[in-house]
Protein backbone atom coordinates (compact mmCIF):
# COMPACT_ATOMS: atom_id res chain seq x y z
CA UNK A 1 0.00 0.00 0.00
CA UNK A 2 1.25 3.49 -0.82
CA UNK A 3 2.87 5.61 1.91
CA UNK A 4 0.82 8.68 0.91
CA UNK A 5 -2.86 9.14 0.11
CA UNK A 6 -3.64 8.48 -3.56
CA UNK A 7 -4.53 11.45 -5.76
CA UNK A 8 -7.95 10.94 -7.32
CA UNK A 9 -9.49 13.26 -9.91
CA UNK A 10 -13.16 12.94 -10.83
CA UNK A 11 -14.44 14.44 -14.08
CA UNK A 12 -18.20 14.29 -13.90
CA UNK A 13 -21.59 15.61 -12.96
CA UNK A 14 -22.78 17.61 -9.96
CA UNK A 15 -26.50 17.86 -9.18
CA UNK A 16 -28.93 18.78 -6.47
CA UNK A 17 -30.87 15.66 -5.48
CA UNK A 18 -34.54 16.11 -4.60
CA UNK A 19 -35.45 12.87 -2.83
CA UNK A 20 -38.99 11.78 -2.02
CA UNK A 21 -39.58 8.72 0.17
CA UNK A 22 -42.77 6.69 0.01
CA UNK A 23 -44.12 3.24 0.80
CA UNK A 24 -43.77 2.28 -2.86
CA UNK A 25 -42.85 3.82 -6.19
CA UNK A 26 -45.81 5.23 -8.15
CA UNK A 27 -47.09 3.59 -11.30
CA UNK A 28 -47.35 5.73 -14.47
CA UNK A 29 -50.02 8.38 -13.95
CA UNK A 30 -50.38 7.58 -10.25
CA UNK A 31 -49.86 9.85 -7.22
CA UNK A 32 -48.50 8.25 -4.06
CA UNK A 33 -48.47 10.04 -0.68
CA UNK A 34 -44.87 10.31 0.50
CA UNK A 35 -43.29 9.66 3.89
CA UNK A 36 -40.54 12.29 3.79
CA UNK A 37 -38.47 14.62 1.58
CA UNK A 38 -34.71 15.22 1.53
CA UNK A 39 -32.75 17.75 -0.54
CA UNK A 40 -29.03 17.02 -0.80
CA UNK A 41 -26.17 17.60 -3.25
CA UNK A 42 -25.50 14.65 -5.53
CA UNK A 43 -24.72 13.70 -9.12
CA UNK A 44 -22.53 10.74 -9.96
CA UNK A 45 -19.39 12.84 -10.31
CA UNK A 46 -19.83 14.77 -7.07
CA UNK A 47 -20.90 11.64 -5.18
CA UNK A 48 -17.86 9.71 -6.36
CA UNK A 49 -15.56 12.63 -5.51
CA UNK A 50 -16.97 12.84 -1.98
CA UNK A 51 -16.83 9.05 -1.67
CA UNK A 52 -13.15 9.05 -2.67
CA UNK A 53 -12.31 11.87 -0.25
CA UNK A 54 -14.10 10.19 2.66
CA UNK A 55 -12.39 6.89 1.79
CA UNK A 56 -9.00 8.52 2.24
CA UNK A 57 -8.09 9.89 -1.18
CA UNK A 58 -6.84 13.38 -2.01
CA UNK A 59 -9.62 14.24 -4.43
CA UNK A 60 -10.19 16.96 -7.03
CA UNK A 61 -13.52 17.55 -8.77
CA UNK A 62 -13.73 18.69 -12.39
CA UNK A 63 -17.16 19.62 -13.73
CA UNK A 64 -19.69 22.45 -13.90
CA UNK A 65 -22.29 23.84 -11.50
CA UNK A 66 -24.88 26.52 -12.16
CA UNK A 67 -24.93 30.12 -10.96
CA UNK A 68 -28.04 29.40 -8.86
CA UNK A 69 -28.43 28.65 -5.15
CA UNK A 70 -28.14 24.94 -5.85
CA UNK A 71 -24.68 25.52 -7.30
CA UNK A 72 -23.56 27.34 -4.15
CA UNK A 73 -24.81 24.47 -1.98
CA UNK A 74 -23.21 21.77 -4.16
CA UNK A 75 -19.81 23.48 -4.04
CA UNK A 76 -20.06 24.02 -0.28
CA UNK A 77 -20.81 20.32 0.29
CA UNK A 78 -17.85 19.28 -1.86
CA UNK A 79 -15.55 21.63 0.05
CA UNK A 80 -16.86 20.49 3.42
CA UNK A 81 -16.17 16.88 2.38
CA UNK A 82 -12.55 17.66 1.60
CA UNK A 83 -12.84 17.78 -2.19
CA UNK A 84 -10.70 20.34 -4.05
CA UNK A 85 -13.04 22.54 -6.15
CA UNK A 86 -10.48 25.07 -7.39
CA UNK A 87 -11.08 23.93 -10.97
CA UNK A 88 -14.86 23.39 -10.70
CA UNK A 89 -16.56 25.62 -13.29
CA UNK A 90 -19.58 27.85 -12.70
CA UNK A 91 -21.89 28.16 -15.69
CA UNK A 92 -24.54 30.87 -15.91
CA UNK A 93 -27.96 29.27 -15.44
CA UNK A 94 -29.36 26.26 -13.63
CA UNK A 95 -27.41 23.53 -11.91
CA UNK A 96 -28.13 19.90 -12.66
CA UNK A 97 -31.08 18.44 -10.75
CA UNK A 98 -32.03 14.83 -10.01
CA UNK A 99 -35.58 13.98 -8.94
CA UNK A 100 -35.40 10.71 -6.99
CA UNK A 101 -38.16 8.50 -5.61
CA UNK A 102 -37.24 5.89 -2.98
CA UNK A 103 -39.51 3.18 -1.58
CA UNK A 104 -39.33 1.53 1.85
CA UNK A 105 -37.28 -1.35 0.44
CA UNK A 106 -34.62 1.14 -0.65
CA UNK A 107 -35.30 0.80 -4.38
CA UNK A 108 -35.32 4.00 -6.41
CA UNK A 109 -36.41 5.67 -9.63
CA UNK A 110 -34.48 8.71 -10.93
CA UNK A 111 -34.91 11.49 -13.51
CA UNK A 112 -31.87 13.72 -14.14
CA UNK A 113 -31.99 17.19 -15.72
CA UNK A 114 -28.33 17.92 -16.65
CA UNK A 115 -28.41 21.73 -16.40
CA UNK A 116 -24.86 23.09 -16.12
CA UNK A 117 -23.37 19.62 -16.60
CA UNK A 118 -24.08 19.93 -20.32
CA UNK A 119 -21.75 22.95 -20.50
CA UNK A 120 -18.71 21.00 -19.27
CA UNK A 121 -16.85 20.85 -22.59
CA UNK A 122 -13.31 21.48 -23.80
CA UNK A 123 -10.71 20.82 -21.10
CA UNK A 124 -8.53 23.75 -20.07
CA UNK A 125 -4.76 23.49 -19.62
CA UNK A 126 -5.26 23.59 -15.84
CA UNK A 127 -7.81 20.76 -15.93
CA UNK A 128 -5.54 18.66 -18.13
CA UNK A 129 -2.64 19.24 -15.73
CA UNK A 130 -4.73 18.12 -12.75
CA UNK A 131 -5.60 14.89 -14.56
CA UNK A 132 -1.98 14.20 -15.53
CA UNK A 133 -0.82 14.83 -11.94
CA UNK A 134 -3.24 12.30 -10.42
CA UNK A 135 -2.99 8.57 -9.76
CA UNK A 136 -6.51 7.67 -10.90
CA UNK A 137 -9.12 9.43 -13.06
CA UNK A 138 -12.76 8.52 -12.51
CA UNK A 139 -15.39 9.34 -15.16
CA UNK A 140 -19.07 8.56 -15.66
CA UNK A 141 -21.55 9.39 -18.43
CA UNK A 142 -23.66 12.25 -17.05
CA UNK A 143 -21.46 14.80 -18.85
CA UNK A 144 -20.85 15.18 -22.61
CA UNK A 145 -19.16 12.13 -24.13
CA UNK A 146 -16.54 14.28 -25.86
CA UNK A 147 -15.44 15.56 -22.45
CA UNK A 148 -15.17 12.03 -21.05
CA UNK A 149 -13.02 11.07 -24.05
CA UNK A 150 -10.80 14.14 -23.66
CA UNK A 151 -10.31 13.50 -19.94
CA UNK A 152 -9.49 9.83 -20.47
CA UNK A 153 -7.06 10.64 -23.28
CA UNK A 154 -5.36 13.25 -21.09
CA UNK A 155 -5.04 10.64 -18.36
CA UNK A 156 -3.49 8.09 -20.70
CA UNK A 157 -1.02 10.69 -21.97
CA UNK A 158 -0.06 11.59 -18.40
CA UNK A 159 0.25 8.03 -17.10
CA UNK A 160 -2.91 8.28 -14.96
CA UNK A 161 -5.10 5.17 -14.71
CA UNK A 162 -8.69 5.51 -15.96
CA UNK A 163 -11.81 4.10 -14.30
CA UNK A 164 -14.99 4.51 -16.33
CA UNK A 165 -18.28 3.96 -14.53
CA UNK A 166 -20.42 3.62 -17.65
CA UNK A 167 -23.58 5.04 -16.12
CA UNK A 168 -26.08 5.92 -17.34
CA UNK A 169 -25.73 3.38 -20.14
CA UNK A 170 -25.02 4.88 -23.55
CA UNK A 171 -22.83 4.10 -26.55
CA UNK A 172 -19.10 3.85 -25.78
CA UNK A 173 -17.02 5.17 -28.70
CA UNK A 174 -13.90 3.15 -29.68
CA UNK A 175 -11.63 6.12 -28.94
CA UNK A 176 -12.89 6.05 -25.32
CA UNK A 177 -12.68 2.29 -24.86
CA UNK A 178 -9.06 2.19 -26.00
CA UNK A 179 -7.96 4.44 -23.11
CA UNK A 180 -10.09 2.87 -20.32
CA UNK A 181 -8.11 0.76 -17.83
CA UNK A 182 -11.04 -0.45 -15.73
CA UNK A 183 -14.74 -0.50 -16.59
CA UNK A 184 -17.30 -0.51 -13.75
CA UNK A 185 -20.87 -1.44 -14.74
CA UNK A 186 -24.00 -2.93 -13.23
CA UNK A 187 -25.98 -5.70 -14.91
CA UNK A 188 -28.23 -3.35 -16.90
CA UNK A 189 -25.30 -1.28 -18.14
CA UNK A 190 -23.36 -4.41 -19.09
CA UNK A 191 -26.19 -5.74 -21.23
CA UNK A 192 -26.72 -2.34 -22.86
CA UNK A 193 -23.04 -2.10 -23.82
CA UNK A 194 -22.78 -5.60 -25.31
CA UNK A 195 -26.33 -5.91 -26.64
CA UNK A 196 -26.63 -9.33 -25.00
CA UNK A 197 -29.62 -10.69 -23.09
CA UNK A 198 -27.54 -11.07 -19.91
CA UNK A 199 -24.25 -9.59 -18.67
CA UNK A 200 -21.48 -10.95 -20.92
CA UNK A 201 -18.14 -10.40 -19.18
CA UNK A 202 -16.03 -11.97 -21.98
CA UNK A 203 -17.64 -9.55 -24.43
CA UNK A 204 -16.76 -6.65 -22.14
CA UNK A 205 -13.16 -7.88 -21.90
CA UNK A 206 -12.98 -7.71 -25.68
CA UNK A 207 -13.48 -3.95 -25.24
CA UNK A 208 -11.41 -3.13 -22.11
CA UNK A 209 -8.66 -4.94 -20.16
CA UNK A 210 -10.42 -5.07 -16.76
CA UNK A 211 -14.08 -5.20 -15.72
CA UNK A 212 -15.96 -4.93 -12.44
CA UNK A 213 -19.60 -6.02 -12.61
CA UNK A 214 -21.65 -4.84 -9.64
CA UNK A 215 -24.51 -7.14 -8.66
CA UNK A 216 -26.35 -5.24 -5.92
CA UNK A 217 -27.17 -7.51 -3.00
CA UNK A 218 -25.28 -10.37 -4.67
CA UNK A 219 -21.94 -8.54 -4.45
CA UNK A 220 -19.70 -8.04 -7.46
CA UNK A 221 -17.46 -9.78 -9.98
CA UNK A 222 -13.95 -8.88 -11.15
CA UNK A 223 -12.43 -10.16 -14.39
CA UNK A 224 -9.45 -9.24 -16.54
CA UNK A 225 -7.62 -10.32 -19.69
CA UNK A 226 -5.00 -12.15 -17.62
CA UNK A 227 -7.60 -14.80 -16.84
CA UNK A 228 -8.73 -13.74 -13.37
CA UNK A 229 -12.46 -14.05 -12.83
CA UNK A 230 -13.66 -13.86 -9.23
CA UNK A 231 -17.02 -13.33 -7.56
CA UNK A 232 -16.96 -11.30 -4.36
CA UNK A 233 -19.89 -11.70 -1.93
CA UNK A 234 -21.75 -8.68 -0.61
CA UNK A 235 -21.71 -7.38 2.95
CA UNK A 236 -25.04 -7.97 4.73
CA UNK A 237 -26.71 -4.78 6.01
CA UNK A 238 -30.17 -3.31 6.50
CA UNK A 239 -31.03 -1.29 3.39
CA UNK A 240 -32.51 2.23 3.62
CA UNK A 241 -31.59 3.79 0.25
CA UNK A 242 -29.58 2.32 -2.65
CA UNK A 243 -29.26 5.61 -4.58
CA UNK A 244 -25.53 6.24 -4.06
CA UNK A 245 -24.31 2.69 -3.45
CA UNK A 246 -22.63 2.46 -6.84
CA UNK A 247 -20.96 5.84 -6.34
CA UNK A 248 -19.64 4.85 -2.92
CA UNK A 249 -18.31 1.64 -4.49
CA UNK A 250 -16.59 3.42 -7.37
CA UNK A 251 -15.03 6.17 -5.24
CA UNK A 252 -13.65 3.63 -2.75
CA UNK A 253 -12.42 1.40 -5.58
CA UNK A 254 -10.42 4.30 -7.04
CA UNK A 255 -8.80 4.96 -3.67
CA UNK A 256 -7.96 1.31 -3.05
CA UNK A 257 -6.44 0.91 -6.54
CA UNK A 258 -4.56 4.18 -6.11
CA UNK A 259 -3.12 2.82 -2.86
CA UNK A 260 -1.68 -0.10 -4.80
CA UNK A 261 -4.01 -2.82 -3.58
CA UNK A 262 -4.58 -5.94 -5.67
CA UNK A 263 -7.77 -5.31 -7.63
CA UNK A 264 -9.72 -8.22 -6.16
CA UNK A 265 -8.84 -6.91 -2.70
CA UNK A 266 -9.80 -3.41 -3.86
CA UNK A 267 -13.21 -4.70 -5.01
CA UNK A 268 -13.82 -6.35 -1.62
CA UNK A 269 -13.13 -3.04 0.11
CA UNK A 270 -15.34 -1.20 -2.38
CA UNK A 271 -18.13 -3.71 -1.67
CA UNK A 272 -17.93 -2.69 1.98
CA UNK A 273 -18.18 0.99 0.97
CA UNK A 274 -21.29 0.35 -1.13
CA UNK A 275 -22.93 -1.63 1.66
CA UNK A 276 -22.10 0.99 4.29
CA UNK A 277 -23.72 3.62 2.09
CA UNK A 278 -27.13 1.96 1.73
CA UNK A 279 -27.76 2.10 5.47
CA UNK A 280 -28.67 5.82 5.27
CA UNK A 281 -31.00 7.99 3.14
CA UNK A 282 -29.64 10.78 0.93
CA UNK A 283 -26.77 10.29 -1.51
CA UNK A 284 -23.95 12.52 -0.27
CA UNK A 285 -25.13 12.22 3.35
CA UNK A 286 -24.79 8.44 3.20
CA UNK A 287 -21.33 8.17 1.64
CA UNK A 288 -19.21 6.39 4.27
CA UNK A 289 -15.97 7.35 5.99
CA UNK A 290 -12.84 5.22 5.76
CA UNK A 291 -13.42 4.02 9.32
CA UNK A 292 -16.96 2.87 8.46
CA UNK A 293 -15.68 1.02 5.38
CA UNK A 294 -12.89 -0.64 7.34
CA UNK A 295 -15.28 -1.75 10.08
CA UNK A 296 -17.76 -3.38 7.69
CA UNK A 297 -14.93 -4.90 5.66
CA UNK A 298 -13.47 -6.49 8.80
CA UNK A 299 -16.89 -7.91 9.76
CA UNK A 300 -17.42 -9.48 6.33
CA UNK A 301 -14.08 -10.56 4.90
Amino acid sequence: MADTSPRIVVAGSANMDLVGLAARLPLPGETVLGDDFVMTPGGKGANQAIAAARAGGVCTMLGAIGSDAFGVTIKARLNASGVDTDNLRTSYGASGVAVIMVDRAGENSIIVSPGANSSFAGLSAAETAVIADSDVLVCQQEIPTDTVIAAAQAARAGGTRVILNAAPARALPPELLEVVDLLVVNEGEATAITGSAAPDVPALLALVPRVVLTLGGAGSRYADRDGRDESIPACRVDVADTTAAGDAFTGALAVAWGEGRDLVEAVRWANAAGAACVRQVGASNALPSRAEIDALYAQTY
